[in-house]
């Protein structure tokens, strides 16, 4: 995540219409990280889930890790 925007004290600027020097608008973009904190978060759980299952279950195609996870099944029903 990147930092919020915000700027605390005002910069200085050019009204482009008038050409008269200003000060930048002093304000927040964004009051509140966590909604979108959730959503990298999300997306960082799944990417760590995937490849902890691809660690366990791994192959050199799709096929072969669906035997992989399909046989470790099977071996819980007999444990």
């Amino acid at each position: 995540m990147k930092p919020l925007s915000t700027l605390r004290t005002p910069l200085r600027s050019v009204d482009l219409a008038t050409k008269e020097p200003v000060e930048a608008v002093v304000e927040r973009s964004d009051v509140c990280a966590g909604p979108a904190a959730g959503i990298v978060g999300e997306a960082m759980m799944a990417i760590v889930l995937a490849s902890a299952f691809l660690e366990k279950f791994g192959g050199d195609s799709l096929e072969e890790i669906r035997r992989n996870y399909d046989t470790y099944l099977a071996s819980l029903k007999t444990w």
